[in-house]
């Protein structure tokens, strides 16, 4: 009778903590990370040989406990964190190029608005060179084009530093999760194996390298205990291992492109991730400052050279219209409108209708407007790429889903399976003991 109780004793002790650990998969159904246990149970041992009752061959010895095991697929997890950097790159260049359009576009700064309008005006100024109005209105549209400049260089400036800004944060949190890493991997050295510590471990191990490889792009590899050494994808530099943590460095360029180093002055370059796409970003930024600084100098030129050609109401030479060799300071010339070189030597709208026939293929107007295609594409192209990378993560993270995810289904039959096996269990126990008692009472 010894051995029913035991057998009886070991079901509950074994239907008990599988009935907990169910209870802990619905209890974290929904908790980002948790990845579906399972109570591994096997057949005990039985102590003795034959009994008049059982074969040597059948000796049930009741249930033991094999520890716990996570339901993962170490593929998935993998792809599914390389796709997820891929489209936190691409969502995070997005996100900046879609402000740049912003900054460029005529409703934020008017430079197209303004360009038309010197333009129209110049037209008008051919039918009636000396009307002061329309010379007023002609200066008015040379300022607004030099504003709008330098509201467009301003904007780009802010946004090189709002890049440096969270590229700054990024990395500040990156290395606050590898030192979290190294807590997680102490604490797995020590955990008992099978235990409930060690699957949570595992799981908060998963959940930090699902982050990091949101932030950049990183490679782990793990020992028989499931602590976690962690480099660098591609040039494998370390960053977690072997006790050691080493942290990253963001720097600025002048021009605002980043630049990222591990621990020791070794580049960091990273392919994915939000800190690649914030370094794509912040290279589109001052490729775009540039070619904004090129265009306003090319401008200014082109219309200083054509006002200057010309003779104002007083018989004096055209002045500059504008001052500044950068976006950041072009300024329109403070002229009043008897200064405006509306006449040439051939008649008193000459140099208007010259100024009006700049327009076509090479004019401010069209390459304005060809720098603002450029921009258009490319955003265009980025977020075509968004939208690919967002498709390829959600399939990788859909197929891990697949195999840790909580099925409340699932749980529930097991839980209702366990819940007999315990009763059983406990039927086991009462009838060894009713039976034991029985004898007693015959003696």
């Amino acid at each position: 009778m010894s051995d029913l109780l035991g057998i009886g004793a070991s079901g509950l002790r074994a239907y008990s903590a599988a009935l907990a650990t169910i209870g802990d998969n619905i209890a974290n159904a929904q908790s980002p990370g948790y990845a579906r246990r399972t109570l591994q149970l096997r057949a005990a041992q039985a102590a003795g040989g034959d009994t008049p009752f059982v074969r040597g061959n059948i000796r049930p010895g009741g249930v033991d406990i094999n520890g716990i095991s996570r339901s993962v697929d170490a593929w998935l997890i993998e792809d599914a964190r390389i796709s997820s950097g891929g489209a936190e790159r691409t969502a995070t260049r997005l996100a900046w190029m879609d402000r740049v359009e912003s900054a460029l576009s005529d409703d934020t700064n008017g430079i197209a608005s303004g360009l038309t309008s010197l333009f129209t005006t110049a037209d008008q100024l051919t039918a009636d060179p000396a009307n002061r109005t329309l010379r007023s209105q002609f200066l008015q549209a040379a300022d607004d084009i030099a504003s709008g400049f330098r509201t467009a260089a301003g904007q780009l400036s802010d946004m090189a530093d709002g890049i440096a800004g969270a590229a700054a944060s990024e990395v500040e949190t990156f290395n606050a999760n590898l030192d979290a890493l190294e807590a997680v991997n102490i604490g797995l050295r020590k955990a008992r194996p099978g235990s409930t510590g060690e699957a949570s471990l595992l799981d908060e191990r998963d959940r930090l390298l699902d982050t990091l490889s949101a932030h950049a792009g990183v490679s782990a590899s793990f020992d028989d205990r499931g602590a976690a050494t962690l480099r660098v994808s591609g040039s494998g530099e370390l960053l977690v291992g072997g006790g050691e943590v080493h942290r990253v460095a963001v720097a600025s360029g002048a021009d605002g492109r980043l630049s990222f180093s591990v621990a020791g002055g070794a580049p960091f370059d990273t392919a994915s991730g939000s800190l690649a796409g914030l370094s794509e970003a912040a290279n589109h930024v001052a490729d775009q400052r540039a070619a904004l600084d090129a265009t306003a100098a090319d401008f200014a030129g082109q219309l200083n050279a054509a006002h200057q050609a010309g003779i104002d109401a007083n018989g004096n030479a055209g002045s500059p219209l504008f001052t500044g060799t950068t976006a950041a300071t072009l300024t329109a010339t403070a002229l009043t409108p008897d200064q405006v070189a509306a006449a040439d030597a051939a008649g008193s709208n000459g140099n208007m209708l010259a100024l009006g026939a700049m327009r076509g293929a090479n004019d401010p107007e069209a390459k304005w407007s060809g720098f603002l295609a450029s921009q258009a594409q490319a955003t265009a192209s980025a977020r075509a790429q968004d939208s690919a990378a967002a498709t390829r993560a959600d399939a990788a993270n859909a197929a891990r889903s697949a195999v840790s995810e909580i099925d409340l289904d699932r749980e529930a039959g097991d839980l209702l399976r366990f819940q007999q096996a315990y009763s059983a269990a406990a039927r086991t126990i009462q009838v060894a003991r009713e039976a034991v008692q029985t004898l007693l009472n015959a003696i």
